[in-house]
């Protein structure tokens, strides 16, 4: 059998990548799925915990990444830790993971994957990342600021990225992802 595929999926907050990612899996749940990161920030309201993300305290993630039951993590937003343990990936060999992860992450990543797809979602203007920040996800300022900080930051990865998506269109976008994926894995997804 084919070794199942590992996706790499990064851009800025509000650029619509997790959409994209669940878009895609609702297509192929018998053979993708997303690693669930584990976090170090509050829950928001409409959150489970085990389905967004793991929701753990510093001392907890700091123990399991000096334990090495990372497959990456980092420090993000200037505020709190992100990470994709390791056996959110290596407990499912028969199922293609999608990694949505930031661009330090993803630096981490690659070498251990060579044979992995990388993609950074983007919108079409920075400042319709601050659009989407405010209306569809209500962020206060003081978080949009950041986020827009961030952002910024990794818009300047781009390049290390095999393929990019400009999300302008989500069902357009969403589509081409899942091209992508077929074409770097072509006996991993049926037509």
């Amino acid at each position: 059998m084919t070794r199942a595929p590992l996706i790499i999926v990064s851009g800025p907050s509000g650029s619509g990548k997790s959409t994209l990612i669940k878009g895609v899996i609702a297509r192929h749940p018998e053979r993708l799925r997303l690693a669930v990161s584990a976090t170090t920030r509050e829950r928001r309201p409409d959150e489970v915990p085990g389905v967004h993300y793991h929701f753990w305290t510093k001392e907890q993630f700091l123990k399991e990444a000096e334990a090495g039951r990372f497959l990456e993590y980092a420090f993000i937003h200037k505020r709190d830790y992100y990470g994709t343990p390791r056996s959110e990936v290596e407990g499912f060999p028969d199922r293609g993971v999608f990694l949505d992860i930031d661009v330090q992450g993803a630096d981490q990543v690659r070498p251990l994957f060579p044979e992995h797809l990388s993609v950074f979602v983007k919108l079409p203007a920075l400042w319709v990342y601050c659009q989407r920040l405010e209306v569809e996800r209500r962020e206060p300022p003081e978080s949009i600021v950041r986020r827009l900080g961030t952002a910024i930051v990794e818009l300047a990865h781009i390049d290390k990225y095999q393929k990019v998506i400009v999300n302008e269109n989500r069902e357009a976008a969403t589509a081409e992802l899942e091209r992508l994926v077929r074409e770097r894995f072509p006996d991993w997804l049926p037509d």
